[in-house]
């Protein structure tokens, strides 16, 4: 019995073989449905980050030389001192010297003449202090004039202007009186304060001085008394349990009066003998000096030799010779 040939098996795989061969080596196509995505060039991406270096540069560049910004303005000084500096260097008719009425609507007329120097708002908050000074009431309170940049007469003051003026004067008059009667009043009454308190402080030292001397007249009654210490209390009216730190303390303090010092060009009698006190006795009388040489029996001045009999001019006796004599009968 003879095998059958496998000749078609293998043509049919010889055949698979080279169909998946061929499709491998074909490029593969995209579907409809995916993004077609365009590829730049290498030359063109090598370029993109050079030229965004280049436009960043010369966008500074434009922005230094152009003109300056709204925020390069805020950014400035825009004080009212400094503002009301720069419009004084600018329009030095108007904002330089006394105060002067201003134009209405002076902001639009500064604008217009230095564009870009002053923002809005610098402006308005220089012109709110400018205007509420008491110089500028004062001056549209009296004006009759508005002025413009130039320092020209530029309108005319209305009477509600002047009428509004003079009575913010008023006010402010009013306050400032009232402030300076407080202040002179709280002066006063610190003034009384101080007083009271300096009284207050001299009454306290003039107690503790009474109080020392009645110390120091306790202790020499006490050393110079024979009574007991319990009669000695009951006789002065003090505790008998006081007596004894009394008397140390008017002993303290007779040793710190004792090393004291004292004025000088003035005598201190506390520690001379009794009969030396005051310059002591003097010669003839006790408490008078000697009386000067030949002052015995000398005339005193101002007056004649005494005579005998009494009054100058008299009799015997004292009687006034002139009297008419008396009758006998």
């Amino acid at each position: 019995m003879s095998s059958t040939p496998a000749a078609p098996a293998d043509s049919a795989a010889d055949a698979a073989a080279t169909q998946a061969a061929t499709e491998a080596q074909a490029p593969a196509t995209p579907s409809a449905d995916a993004a077609v995505v365009p590829v730049a060039s290498a030359s063109e991406v090598a370029a993109t980050p050079a030229d965004a270096a280049a436009d960043a540069v010369t966008d500074t560049a434009e922005q230094a030389e152009g003109a300056p910004s709204d925020a390069a303005v805020a950014k400035a000084d825009t004080s009212p001192a400094a503002t009301g500096a720069r419009l004084a260097e600018l329009f030095p008719a108007l904002f330089t010297g006394p105060a002067k009425p201003l134009k209405l609507r002076i902001q639009v007329d500064i604008q217009e003449r230095a564009p870009g120097v002053f923002s809005k708002q610098a402006l308005s908050a220089f012109f709110r202090r400018h205007t509420g000074t008491t110089s500028y009431l004062i001056a549209v309170s009296q004006g009759t004039q508005r002025f413009d940049l130039d320092g020209q007469p530029a309108g005319e003051l209305t009477d509600e202007h002047r009428q509004v003026a003079t009575e913010e004067l008023a006010r402010r008059r009013a306050i400032t009186k009232a402030r300076r009667e407080e202040a002179i009043q709280a002066q006063r009454e610190a003034h009384r304060e101080a007083r009271k308190q300096e009284r207050a402080a001299q009454q306290q030292n003039q107690q503790a001085q009474q109080e020392r001397r009645n110390r120091a007249q306790l202790l020499r009654d006490f050393e110079g008394t024979r009574l007991t210490a319990t009669n000695f209390c009951a006789l002065k009216g003090i505790d008998p349990a006081a007596l004894d730190g009394l008397l140390t303390q008017a002993r303290e303090e007779a040793k710190q009066d004792a090393l004291r010092p004292r004025p000088e060009g003035r005598r201190d009698h506390r520690d001379a003998p009794r009969g030396e006190r005051r310059g002591g006795p003097r010669e003839g009388q006790p408490g008078r000096g000697p009386r000067p040489a030949g002052a015995e029996g000398a005339p005193r001045e101002g007056r004649g030799p005494r005579r005998e009999g009494g009054r100058e001019g008299g009799r015997e006796g004292g009687r006034p010779d002139n009297r008419p004599p008396r009758k006998t009968s």
